[in-house]
């Protein structure tokens, strides 16, 4: 099945698959009865689901899980877009993760879903000038699911982290629609330059595991960058690099590498090789 993450809107199509896709989980595993009720079956709407799933993951002694219910109630009710934007990253996650085969799973288990809706609730509290606020909701993602996103940042929809361990991504990154990337990615600064100093990702690209983009650079859009890379200077639109430092070392393969997920790097070389 395939779904395009910003024609989902008019009809509730993704609440409404997840709800069913509840019932068929709680039919075939009982002992998660609680899990699904909870997270899933006691709402109305995916916002209120989200919500109860922020409060859940990220309560402790210093903030209860009543407050940080009201905190993402609030958020979602003057912003929209967060749970639009999140209807986009699950679809996101349903099409390009092979291991994902129902939309629930990235509610329920998935922490690069939970961390991303997570700061985009943490954004929002950023935005309207309650930065102590996006500040400990930051310390608490990155205490729970190893995901350091600043909430100063800017991401779009139909963004899907897979795994999701040791992601760091900085202050004025910017983060465009449609991106994939994999475990251990940083979109990081350089020096101690108080400015715009982190990286600006266009839409489509694919960045795979354990890749650092540094600075205030550009990755034009649906470019791919290697695993293990080190990328230091801008990339033009529909290319793959490679290495430390990255260098261009071919065209992106095809249209939407974030969507294909394709990261095999041809490899030229005589037959007696």
């Amino acid at each position: 099945m395939s779904v395009n993450p910003n024609a989902v809107h008019s009809v509730d199509f993704v609440w409404e698959q997840t709800v069913e896709e509840a019932r068929a989980l709680l039919r075939d595993e009982p002992l998660l009865g609680g899990l699904v009720h909870g997270s899933i079956l006691h709402h109305s709407s995916l916002e209120a689901a989200l919500a109860y799933r922020f409060a859940q993951k990220l309560s402790s002694n210093e903030m209860s899980e009543q407050v940080l219910r009201e905190i993402a109630d609030g958020a979602m009710a003057a912003d929209p877009e967060i749970a639009m934007a999140a209807r986009g990253d699950v679809v996101a996650i349903f099409e390009r993760d092979p291991a994902c085969h129902r939309f629930i799973q990235a509610l329920l288990y998935f922490k690069g879903f939970q961390a991303v809706t997570a700061y985009r609730i943490g954004h929002w509290l950023w935005r309207t000038g309650r930065k102590d606020l996006a500040y400990y909701v930051q310390m608490r993602v990155s205490e729970r699911f190893g995901v350091d996103i600043h909430p100063g940042a800017r991401i779009g929809r139909g963004i899907m982290i897979d795994h999701a361990h040791s992601i760091v991504i900085g202050e004025t990154a910017v983060v465009g629609n449609n991106v994939s990337m994999l475990h251990s990615v940083t979109l990081g600064g350089t020096g101690k330059e108080d400015d715009d100093r982190h990286p600006k990702i266009e839409d489509g690209v694919l960045i795979g595991a354990g890749a650092k983009v540094l600075g205030n650079i550009r990755v034009g859009h649906c470019s791919r960058i290697a695993a293990g890379s080190v990328v230091l200077e801008d990339i033009p639109p529909k290319k793959t690099v490679a290495g430390v430092p990255a260098r261009v070392v071919g065209e992106a393969g095809c249209a939407q590498p974030s969507v294909m997920m394709d990261q095999l790097i041809g490899v030229r070389g005589s037959d007696d090789d």
